[in-house]
């Protein structure tokens, strides 16, 4: 018995260990990282990797949102402290789609229109964008835009301080800015469906959790809102997630997604 309480606590620990220092489960509750990831995914974040290096344009970054650290966000670094950020209006004649490309220190993040398909609310714009790293890699990942935006397109609402903000549009928006050092500037690929630093800020260094690397399982959940999230719908949702299971999404890994 004595044997067996001892195990159990060594186990105990390392999981301890291992969720503190090494990686963390979490699960997808909302729309806004769509197409990449869906609610109702569950994936797992390197905690790790941002001890040993830096947060670069592209990765998933995992961390407390600024504005209540009791809860965590995912949102894709679109451009980190120095970095000068452009939106750039597009327009589709043939889907009558009003968009934006995003412009970083002067390169334009290029788009390429994929078609489009039926997801958590709504038909999808779907988008390739090429996006560039620190390091020079090449990023293509996918991005949603949608006919009746969450808001107007390609513009940051009042999130931007006039000492960063380059550029004003007619509304009053900003629509240029600079990202101010150790902090990072976010969004969902889900671009019109997103709160995301367009509508509350910069994330700062300190914020930071880690990288999503793999969505390790994956079912069919209805999606929640922040405030939605508590012990009792987490546990809901894992209950839902396991009699509704997507068994083409897992395991499908995350880097360079």
């Amino acid at each position: 018995m004595k044997k067996q309480l001892i195990e159990l606590i060594l186990i105990i620990g390392a999981v301890l260990l291992i969720r503190e220092y090494l990686a963390q489960a979490y699960n997808i509750p909302s729309a806004s990282m769509e197409p990449t990831l869906l609610v109702g995914d569950f994936i797992l974040v390197n905690k790790l990797v941002y001890s040993l290096s830096e947060p670069m344009r592209g990765d998933m970054l995992v961390f407390k949102y600024p504005r209540n650290p009791e809860i965590s966000f995912i949102k894709r670094i679109i451009a980190k402290g120095g970095d000068t950020v452009e939106f750039i209006p597009q327009y589709d004649e043939k889907e009558d789609l009003i968009y934006y490309k995003v412009s970083v220190n002067g390169k334009v993040y290029e788009l390429e229109y994929e078609g489009k398909e039926e997801l958590t609310r709504g038909t999808c714009y779907k988008f390739r964008e090429t996006l560039y790293r620190e390091d020079g890699e090449v990023i293509k990942h996918y991005v949603c835009f949608r006919r009746t935006p969450f808001k107007l397109p390609g513009v940051a609402y009042n999130a931007i301080d006039e000492n960063l903000c380059l550029r004003y549009s007619e509304e009053g928006f900003c629509t240029k800015f600079v990202v101010p050092e150790n902090s990072y500037f976010v969004m969902g690929d889900n671009r019109d469906n997103s709160q995301d630093s367009r509508f509350w800020g910069f994330v700062p260094r300190e914020m930071v959790i880690g990288k999503a690397f793999v969505i390790y399982y994956s079912g069919e959940v209805p999606p929640l809102t922040p405030e939605d999230v508590t012990p009792f719908t987490a546990v809901k949702q894992i209950i839902l997630a396991l009699l509704n299971p997507r068994f083409s999404r897992i395991g499908i890994p995350l880097i360079n997604k």
